[in-house]
């Protein structure tokens, strides 16, 4: 009897699986530890294909406050400035942390965006001279290291002037300096925008077909383009009536594509058609007229629309501040001629006060008395 208990112990031992024995079972996938994959990021609230209508606004009271300036306003995005726009030393090349981590967590708690940064007017991606272009390249990177560091989504630079070289080699010279500007630089979420021009001079981009021809250039780093009104009707582009506008989207989208389009500035013209002059005006005061804006505004092709637009496109006005108020005035136009009813408003907020006016009259008094002064030595000496 024993025996035979032995017998049968020693049979079910045989039978106990070892767990570090697997020579007889057949691998199971599921049985293999998979750690959950990180989720993916949340796209940003104003990804959400809401209408997006901005303003630029001032950095001259710091970063921060052109964040608050833009709510004051009644906008959910802005466009600014990092640094002096009309300076090669406009400012410091980088930004401190602490001034830049300010500034992101402000607008993350106010919603804003997208948040663009217009590069410095003095860049010519297009100079031949090699002094400007180098000058070029490198401002246009300090722009970039400061976007990426304020958290903009899109940076628009215009591509600059050709001065007596063809248009082929000039389109080239402006791919490579944007690619010679981003080289070795971690662009994150930023995006370069190219700007359309209005035509003067020798400036390249006024034509949809060159716009296309650098975005071409430039597809390997994901540029987009930056359509701005007043500079398409200087160009000759009759976006005021309704076939026009039709007549240029289709247009758009032959050479740039509608989808590469993510910021729209808007800006009514004091020139007229194919004037090939740059000067903005307020909404409805000029030669394009509301009822076209209204029409930019509503077109399902050009909104933000998770159907038939681009989520997050944004609208942006660079009019002009005359008069305090100007500026509240142009983005409650906007948003009356789109239909919708825009945030709050601080009610008689405006970036120009009647004390600034006077300053700045003040100044350019003062700047015109000098200028005359030395138009007058300058003749006496010629004279003598």
């Amino acid at each position: 009897m024993p025996s035979n208990i032995a017998g049968v112990t020693s049979e079910v031992e045989d039978l106990r699986l070892d767990p570090l024995d697997v020579r007889d079972e057949k691998f199971d996938p599921e049985d293999e530890y998979r750690p959950e994959p990180p989720p993916e990021p949340m796209p940003p609230v104003w990804i959400d294909g809401s209408l997006r209508i901005g303003i630029h606004t001032s950095i001259s009271g710091g970063y921060v406050a052109a964040l608050e300036s833009a709510r004051k306003l009644g906008c959910n995005a802005l466009q600014i400035f990092s640094a002096s726009p009309r300076m090669w030393a406009g400012g410091p090349s980088r930004i401190p942390e602490n001034d830049a981590a300010a500034f992101r967590a402000r607008r993350e708690e106010l919603g804003l965006g997208p948040l663009v940064i217009h590069a410095n007017y003095l860049i010519n991606l297009a100079g031949m001279q090699p002094m400007l272009r180098t000058r070029s390249i490198q401002a246009f990177q300090d722009e970039v290291v400061r976007g990426i560091a304020l958290g903009a989504d899109f940076l628009v630079v215009h591509p600059g002037a050709r001065g007596e070289a063809k248009l082929d080699v000039a389109i080239a010279t402006i791919v490579d300096s944007v690619k010679q500007a981003i080289r070795r630089v971690q662009m994150g979420n930023l995006r370069i925008l190219i700007e359309n021009t209005a035509g003067m001079g020798s400036a390249v981009g006024s034509r949809l077909e060159e716009l296309g021809a650098i975005l071409h250039g430039l597809s390997s780093v994901g540029a987009g383009a930056c359509l701005d009104t007043a500079h398409l009707f200087a160009a000759g582009y009759d976006i005021s009536t309704e076939s026009g506008l039709e007549s240029t989207i289709a247009q758009i989208e032959q050479n740039v594509g509608l989808e590469n389009v993510y910021v729209w500035h808007v800006n009514d013209s004091k020139i007229a058609l194919g004037g090939k002059v740059d000067r903005h005006e307020h909404i409805g005061h000029g030669k394009i007229k509301a009822a076209a804006f209204a029409r930019i505004l509503r077109h399902p092709k050009l909104g933000a629309s998770l159907t038939t637009g681009l989520p997050g496109r944004a609208f942006l006005l660079e009019t002009p501040i005359e008069d305090p108020g100007d500026d509240r005035r142009n983005v409650a136009k906007l948003w009356n001629l789109a239909g919708e009813k825009g945030p709050r408003v601080e009610k008689g907020f405006s970036m120009l006060t009647a004390a600034l006016k006077r300053k700045m009259a003040a100044r350019r008094k003062q700047a015109a008395k000098v200028a005359k002064t030395i138009a007058r030595n300058s003749l006496k000496k010629k004279k003598g």
